[in-house]
């Protein structure tokens, strides 16, 4: 009997996508490129991650009060961006190596638009608005690409600018999560895979060797033909899950330990699943991937400072550690030039503390950018200015909850771009591009 463990991996794998034997539909030689996205779950307050040490500081420390960050204990920025001298929240010191190296940049107060707007057409309500701002999953789905309207598409842009790539640069394995987060990675035609270790093992099995007893007996149940349409339906979703898990198994076979100085933390371990996959995959002759990786509570509404597990303080440092040994392994492996990480969220948090000593839900945020390919060393964007109810403030509370001066859209259209979208297939992807005249943004080396 499949233990029950098995029987949710089985109709979870399934539910993700499946995956053809390794080997096939590989498109040998061209370039590997490889898009990932780490979603930092909850609404990762960028106020306290990029903060400006020049004159702008005194504004961010008036308004922030008891959330705000001394200024000595910032890790500085070399030189000055988006008209600011910068530094980061301490614990993301170990990132500034990558910034100094132009791998990293930040873009400033990024999120989903329906049109290009100002903060005081949003206050004078003269302008359309994203549907569900300001709500956890729906503003997770939105930022991932889901189409609220008009035809609900659950889709994910990343999932389908994939699937709108040149044919030599597509593959069934192109999109994979590393967890059930999948609305980024999901296409309109075609499911993303899970990555992860250990999907051999299926009870007394592994499927590294199908010739095994119990896997037979799983082979046969999803090869039956049955009468009703629920069990041929869960043969069909079995089938599919032991092919998902074999192929990615066989990939985990096949890769050799990532260099880089990862710690035990979840999202350690799951980028160093993604860090030994790539190399394999590339040598599959695969040429595109774009991968999800989703961690942390960062729904900070109370305790944002402090030592507690859940404070914002207390969950970037494995963060930093995480995305610095993902960028040294990629580079070890031959592979810095090859992959672009995107570190993204729900959407940004009140410049003004909460009650609670924390912060609550807003809409523009900053976000990170790594890799080879980035014109790193710099912040792209518009910076805002950090007063309460000052020119970017579309809170007629006060807040400071900013409206965005970089859509989501125009970052993922550049990504997907990069990956190999043809420009005349933008707006079938990103279809609230058409309300604006700029698609395509220098995140990205020349």
């Amino acid at each position: 009997m499949i233990a029950r463990r098995q029987f949710l991996a089985a109709a979870g794998a399934g539910a993700l996508g499946t995956l053809s034997t390794l080997g096939a539909s590989g498109q040998a030689g061209g370039p590997y490129r490889a898009l990932v996205v780490v979603f930092l779950d909850g609404g990762n307050d960028g106020h306290n991650m990029l903060v400006p040490t020049d004159g702008a500081y005194n504004d961010y420390q008036a308004s922030r009060a008891n959330l705000s960050l001394s200024r000595a204990s910032l890790a500085g920025l070399q030189g000055t961006a988006a008209g600011h001298s910068f530094g980061l929240h301490p614990a993301l010191a170990p990132l500034v190596p990558l910034y100094d190296q132009r791998r990293l940049a930040f873009i400033a107060n990024v999120g989903p638009l329906a049109v290009p707007c100002t903060a005081r057409q949003v206050l004078d309500n003269a302008v359309a608005l994203p549907p569900f701002l300001l709500a956890h999953p729906e503003q997770v789905a939105v930022q991932q690409g889901w189409l609220a309207s008009p035809d609900n598409d659950s889709s994910g842009w990343a999932g389908r600018g994939l699937e709108m790539l040149p044919s030599e640069l597509r593959h069934p394995r192109a999109a994979l999560s590393t967890g059930n987060q999948r609305t980024l990675v999901l296409g309109r035609r075609t499911p993303p895979a899970l990555l992860a270790q250990g999907m051999d093992l299926w009870g007394n099995g592994t499927l590294l060797d199908p010739s095994g007893e119990h896997v037979q007996d799983l082979t046969r149940m999803s090869s039956g033909q049955f009468a009703s349409v629920y069990q041929n339906d869960y043969a069909q979703q079995l089938g599919r899950a032991l092919k998902d898990s074999a192929a990615i198994a066989q990939v985990f076979q096949r890769a050799s330990p990532p260099q880089g100085n990862f710690g035990t933390d979840t999202l350690s371990q799951e980028l160093r699943s993604v860090a030994m996959a790539m190399p394999v995959f590339k040598a599959m002759g695969l040429r595109r991937q774009s991968f999800l990786v989703t961690w942390g509570a960062f729904d900070t509404h109370a305790e944002q400072r402090g030592p507690g597990p859940v404070t914002q303080d207390t969950q970037l440092p494995p963060v930093a550690r995480a995305l610095a040994a993902f960028d040294a392994a990629n580079i070890a492996a031959g592979l810095g030039d090859d992959v672009v990480t995107l570190v993204m969220t729900d959407f940004g948090r009140t410049l003004r503390p909460s009650s609670g000593g924390g912060s609550e839900h807003a809409w523009g945020n900053h976000w990170m950018l790594f890799g080879g390919p980035v014109a790193g060393g710099t912040v792209h964007g518009t910076f805002p200015t950090l007063t309460l109810g000052g020119p970017d403030d579309g809170d007629p509370d006060r807040g400071g909850r900013f409206v965005p001066t970089t859509a989501t859209d125009q970052v993922a259209s550049t990504l997907m771009q990069w990956m190999g979208l043809p420009a005349t297939s933008v707006l079938d992807v990103f279809p609230n591009l058409s309300q604006f005249a700029q698609r395509q943004l220098p995140l990205l080396r020349a």
